[in-house]
């Protein structure tokens, strides 16, 4: 749960800079939104989580 409330936090941010910074279109974040929302229903949706968990996991391991 609090790896999902920290990705969804640093996408957002992605997406505001995106915004503001490089010309990012409400319609294009609108229509990404969409496709994340309706790609989370399919059957594909667990690959994604985990992949996503994987990579948390992997970055969680750095040592600076």
């Amino acid at each position: 749960m609090i790896l999902s409330i920290s990705g969804v936090i640093l996408l957002g941010i992605i997406v505001f800079l995106f915004f503001k910074k490089d010309g990012l279109k409400a319609s294009h974040a609108l229509v990404c939104a969409l496709f994340g929302f309706y790609l989370a229903g399919t059957a594909i949706a667990p690959s994604i989580t985990a992949g996503g968990a994987s990579l948390a996991g992997l970055l969680g391991g750095i040592n600076f």
